[in-house]
């Protein structure tokens, strides 16, 4: 079984990347971290915080379930699901470049990801 919030690897184009889920409180969130593994210290964190219409955690969604109301259920804990989110953030200019962290609200990537028109 696989430990909460260990690093693991995904390699998109020769790049590979090191990533892991989280859930935080108090103010309710679920961050999905993004690194590339020869620049650890560059890190983008996706962070998806509850809030009308969001739903992060909890009962019946697990750990890692990020929806909006009426919207799909996508799990960051599925390889293809981060690769499309570092895909998204890549095409907006969102990668970290330098030492430090990035901190940027998913949702946007999240409605793009799952926005019908876009598929």
């Amino acid at each position: 079984m696989r430990r909460d919030g260990a690093l693991r690897q995904l390699t998109v184009d020769g790049t590979v990347w090191l990533w892991n889920v989280r859930h935080r409180h108090p103010d309710c969130r679920t961050v999905l971290t993004l690194r590339r593994a020869e620049t650890r210290h560059a890190q983008l964190r996706l962070v998806f915080r509850d809030g009308p219409g969001r739903i992060v955690a909890g009962y019946p969604f697990g750990l890692g379930d990020v929806a909006s109301t009426g919207g799909d259920i996508l799990n960051l804990n599925k390889p293809g699901v981060v690769r499309r989110f570092l895909e998204e953030a890549a095409a907006r200019g969102l990668l970290p470049t330098a030492h430090g962290i990035r901190e940027e609200d998913a949702w946007p990537l999240y409605d793009t990801l799952t926005d019908p028109a876009e598929a």
